[in-house]
């Protein structure tokens, strides 16, 4: 039996950086993936590094949001030293898009929200933006200028953190599903992945979306890590002569520019349980809304399309933390925000890991608000979702 200080279930680009982080404490630290590493909802995102709230449920993740982003620099760069690879990390602008009669209106609130939570946020002219962006939609009715955001690559990304967690000896399991967490009274001993029994001292879920079903006998893990699939459908444009300066961002989606110049468009969010397909349904409401932002993509290349299953929760928000039973961690459901919040969840679980405790407010995640709050109809669709038990 092979026996590590730390069993990370999941290598997307949660798991990744918790590995990379933990094995610069000189733990010995295995990864199991139930297929390649990285190539779940990491693979798919757009890569906005962004800690702007999209909704009211959103508002608890503005200081976690805005503590990732501060430490993103140093993030990238320790990563991209330990792997010799670029990230595609860039510091940039975002424009806010608001369109209807109500556009002023609506980004005076919006920009007045963002600086009560110390987000940098102004308004700005459609001639001043037109100025920066002629492509701009005539639908635009006003402007918000978000000056301290940022972007990466995540497939890029991805590739980095994994040779960044190798180069420091962590040990990568691909294609080994993990089908049981192994409890002993009342601490987490261990996992079963791949017909094998790996012990481990700490076992970290960061499964994404299918974290809820990687033991379907452990009530534990169905309640502590409830997670569901929520598609996101995407596409890359790419338009000779027309390059974007900025992420343009609007009501019904985004476009993200690329160094080499093609877009990134996005994206949907569906209720597909675990069918990860691109539709015409979804390519057809990525192209109105990139349209909307930027009427000359219309005779623009679709390069390539794809679709993602983000991990969501029932209310949206992570799940970060030690969970009821000793020995076991949990990081997991990070929605749309995984890219952005990879550089703080590591350090975070570092933290757990190395001492039990973390200096920051982490308690609006804590995995065990479920098992107060989740009902057991809750937990059981949460198992009902995961496809075949699996990591």
């Amino acid at each position: 039996m092979n026996t590590f200080d730390v069993a990370i279930v999941g290598g997307g680009i949660i798991g990744g950086s918790i590995a990379f982080e933990l094995a610069a404490e000189k733990l010995s630290v295995i990864v199991l993936d139930r297929q390649q590493p990285g190539r779940e909802a990491s693979w798919a995102a757009a890569g906005m590094l962004s800690p702007a709230p999209d909704s009211p449920r959103d508002i608890p993740l503005v200081p976690l949001s805005k503590e990732s982003l501060r430490i993103y620099p140093e993030f990238v760069g320790a990563i991209e030293d330990a792997s010799g690879q670029s990230t595609g990390y860039a510091r940039g602008t975002t424009l806010q898009i608001f369109a209807g009669s109500r556009g002023e209106t609506e980004r005076d609130r919006v920009v007045a929200e963002h600086r009560e939570f110390g987000i940098a946020s102004e308004p700005i002219s459609l001639e001043a933006a037109r100025g920066e962006e002629e492509s701009i939609g005539p639908t635009a009715r006003a402007i918000a200028h978000l000056p301290e955001e940022g972007t990466v690559e995540p497939r890029l990304l991805m590739e980095a953190v994994l040779a960044a967690a190798r180069n420091r000896g962590v040990q990568m399991r691909p294609d080994c599903g993990v089908t049981s967490v192994q409890f002993e009274r009342n601490r987490c001993t261990g996992v079963v992945a791949g017909g094998e029994r790996i012990a481990a001292k700490q076992v970290i879920v960061a499964a994404g979306c299918f974290s809820a079903g990687i033991d379907r006998n452990a009530d534990l893990i169905a309640r502590c890590a409830c997670t569901r699939p929520v598609r996101g459908q995407m596409l890359a444009l790419r338009l000779a002569g027309l390059r974007l300066r900025h992420v343009l961002r609007g009501e019904r989606g985004y476009l993200v520019p690329r160094a080499d110049g093609r877009i990134v468009a996005g994206s949907t969010l569906e209720n597909a349980d675990f069918e990860k397909c691109v539709t015409p349904a979804g390519m057809m409401q990525i192209l109105d809304a990139a349209l909307e932002l930027c009427p000359g993509l219309a005779g623009a290349e679709v390069l390539d399309t794809w679709s993602g299953l983000r991990p969501g929760t029932p209310d949206d928000l992570p799940i970060l933390g030690p969970a009821e039973m000793e020995g076991l961690i949990v990081a997991t459901g990070h929605y749309r925000n995984g890219i952005l919040l990879s550089a703080v969840t590591a350090k975070l679980v570092r933290d757990w890991v190395m001492q039990g405790r973390t200096t920051f407010d982490a308690g609006a995640f804590s995995p065990m608000r479920f098992s107060d709050h989740q009902s057991e109809a809750g937990v059981r669709d949460a198992l009902r979702r995961s496809p075949d038990g699996s990591s």
